[in-house]
């Protein structure tokens, strides 16, 4: 089924303008909801963010994914590149890696993610307060180049206010039968006295590997996908001193991980590039007679559990927030962190590979009063990287040394009907390796605009416009090696220039009690596009080499809301994206098109439901050495009930039918777009708070 970007949006505005006409008798002013949201400095209300943030909450954040990208992949433009079940990031409009960002409480998670999908992102969606997806302006106070977007996790661990009542908390278990997965979650945070407050979180998790439908593994009909497996352990303890004007706090994590690397082969060890080509066993071409260096891959000798890694990382976080610091100025906010970070890519036993992470992050803050009709905020950031690759996979020719200096601002004003937001950031960075490789040196300059016009009762016109720098990473300028968890044989290139983006959003809001809707569409030209090209291919091993190169990305995405009555309502959602190169073609891992609906029920009593039901397009527009991959029809359903034990302590009780059908999926945003996901599974957990 061939997928029209016209299509979808088609479909969104003829959904939209039958809705509307029913709704145009609706008149009154509408009242704006304050939102929350921990990645903005300044507290605003709806019709100050002029792109499509969107917040998932704890309730939902508690029956998703374990990893960040799996959390956040049924959100309208987003996908995740999983690699399974130990290790996601979202994909935001066709963009990964590190066009967006994902930050820990505005912190940097300084692991090695983005080095690779099969890294993990080292935050806990499941102990999270919230996730809050940004775009628009505000991003470039974190960082510059995140097109795609910019994810915060936002937890507990450092407490901003007193425990009411002297203590509260959270429990939470749940299994799940598609990777006989159990996991248990708990935090509470107690009251020191009058003016301290301690905070304890954990978590524990243990999945099997998971179970796919007509799953064919060389030959054979197998249940489970092996390698699949996911281990983690997660404790955190906070202090922090509150008082009538702030807080200070300082927090320190623990977390360990194991999980397994599947699609990994030693069948290509002996593959190697001779020039733009790849040479695989003899060299005569590409040759099926592999050495494989002692592995057997034979039945009675093969260890099916694969290679898998071995993830540990320590973590020192201190925040401090005062109101009324000095004159001219609402609030200061100050935060630092030290991460020790390892993991050990484990095969037959033995670290084959160890990658080693030290990161130091800093930031200052600076809200200060009106300045006529703006109010802002300005600061400084500075991050340290210090990354160690050895053994069988070193990319790296020597260990790197990354410093990145920064200052950003961020204003905005209301003049009548019209929201204003304006943005700058300007980097240097600087890479030392250890290396006959050029150490690399360079600066950008990013800048953000956007105006909400509230033109009507209920009706809102967005419009952001940006331009954005990003300077290459360590891997994408020095890497020299084979990565056998992808797949590939990866080649820097020590001459990248910056990459620079011109992005333009308009969207399209409507907000009333009963109906609500968004549209969005974007436009994203690239010049000097980094990206990993590939330039030749043996069966599922690929040579890929950093390169640059003008691109452009562009899509849709929307969602339609009917509020049928006081108890049920009805959502239509939908989202689309294409990306050009232009020596390419096609953009590689871009996903398919995506529509669906959902009905959510309040059942009353306590009792409440789910069932969600949207088809993924399959996927033709396809890279040079890609491979089309097929759409599919996703069902699924849950159900609730809640009820409350005293004054202080309630409960939920929450069962999820994953897949319903039974679906064979696979990821085309994922390098393991081969390998086919979880199949039917049913989700059964419960939570307290007290």
């Amino acid at each position: 089924m061939f997928f029209k970007k016209n299509a979808l949006t088609v479909s969104l505005f003829a959904a939209i303008c039958g809705v509307t006409h029913a709704a145009e008798q609706q008149t009154g002013i509408q009242k704006l909801e304050t939102i929350e949201v921990s990645a903005h400095p300044l507290v605003q209300s709806a019709v100050d963010y002029a792109a499509a943030d969107n917040i998932i909450k704890n309730d939902q954040l508690r029956q998703g994914g374990a990893t960040i990208g799996e959390a956040l992949s049924q959100q309208v433009g987003v996908y995740s590149n999983q690699f399974g079940p130990g290790a996601s990031r979202p994909v935001i409009r066709g963009q990964d890696g590190a066009r967006v960002k994902v930050l820990d409480n505005a912190s940097e998670t300084m692991d090695v993610s983005t080095l690779s999908p099969d890294h993990a992102v080292t935050v806990d969606p499941i102990l999270a307060k919230q996730v809050e997806i940004i775009r628009g302006p505000s991003t470039l106070l974190y960082g510059a180049g995140t097109v795609g977007g910019l994810v915060n996790v936002t937890d507990s661990k450092i407490p901003t206010q007193m425990p009411e009542g002297g203590y509260e908390g959270q429990i939470g278990l749940r299994y799940n039968t598609g990777s006989d997965e159990k996991l248990a979650a708990a935090g509470v945070t107690v009251g020191l006295g009058d003016q301290v407050a301690l905070r304890v979180e954990g978590l524990k998790r243990d999945a099997n590997n998971y179970i796919a439908p007509d799953y064919v593994h060389e030959g054979e009909r197998e249940r489970r996908v092996d390698n699949t497996f996911a281990k983690s352990e997660n404790v955190s303890v906070g202090l922090s001193w509150i008082y009538d004007r702030g807080f200070t706090g300082v927090s320190y994590t623990n977390r360990q991980d194991q999980y397994g690397l599947p699609g990994h082969s030693h069948e290509y060890e002996s593959c190697h590039p001779h020039g733009t080509h790849l040479h695989c066993g003899g060299h005569d071409g590409h040759d099926d007679d592999h050495d494989h260096d002692g592995h057997d891959h034979d039945e009675d000798g093969h260890d099916h559990a694969g290679p898998w890694v071995d993830l540990k990382s320590e973590r020192y976080d201190f925040r401090t927030e005062l109101d009324d610091p000095f004159a001219g100025f609402k609030k200061l906010r100050a935060q630092a962190s030290y991460t020790d970070y390892k993991h050990d890519e484990i095969e037959e036993g033995e670290a084959a590979t160890t990658f080693k992470s030290t990161g130091y992050d800093a930031r200052l803050e600076l809200v200060h009063q009106p300045i006529g009709m703006w109010e802002g905020v300005l600061g400084t950031q500075f991050d340290r990287q210090k990354l160690d690759i050895t053994g069988e996979e070193s990319i790296f020719a020597g260990p790197s040394t990354t410093d990145k200096w920064s200052v950003f601002a961020l204003e905005h004003t209301q003049w009548k009907d019209v929201h204003f937001e304006v943005a700058a950031r300007f980097d240097q960075q600087q890479i030392d390796i250890d290396s006959s490789q050029k150490d690399y040196n360079d600066h950008t300059f990013s800048y953000s605009g956007a105006a909400n016009w509230l033109f009507a009762p209920h009706y809102k016109l967005s419009l952001v416009a940006s331009h954005q720098e990003r300077m290459p990473l360590a891997q994408e300028l020095y890497a020299n090696g084979k990565h056998l968890a992808t797949n590939t044989y990866e080649i820097g290139n020590e001459n990248l220039n910056p990459e620079k983006s011109n992005n333009i959003e308009l969207g399209f809001h409507y907000d009333t009690d009963k109906l609500n809707y968004h549209v969005h569409v974007f436009h994203n030209w690239f010049d000097d596009y980094i990206y990993a090209r590939t330039l030749d291919r043996y069966e599922n091993f690929r040579l890929v080499q950093y390169t640059q190169d003008e691109a452009r990305f562009y899509g849709v995405e929307g969602e339609i809301s009917y509020q049928l009555s006081p108890r049920y309502k009805t959502t239509l959602f939908g989202d689309y994206v294409r990306g050009k190169i232009d020596a390419e073609g096609d953009a590689p891992r871009m996903p398919g098109g995506r529509l669906g609906t959902r009905f959510d029920a309040d059942f009353g009593d306590g009792f409440s439901g789910m069932a969600e039901y949207y088809h993924v397009f399959n996927q033709d527009k396809i890279a040079a050495y890609e491979t089309e991959t097929d759409g599919y029809n996703m069902v699924n359903l849950g159900v609730a009930y809640a009820a409350r034990v005293s004054n202080k302590t309630d409960y939920r009780v929450y069962l999820k039918a994953n897949n319903l059908l039974d679906e064979t999926v696979y990821n085309h945003a994922s390098f393991l777009s081969n390998i086919p996901q979880v199949g039917r599974n049913f989700t059964l957990g419960i939570d307290f708070s007290f």
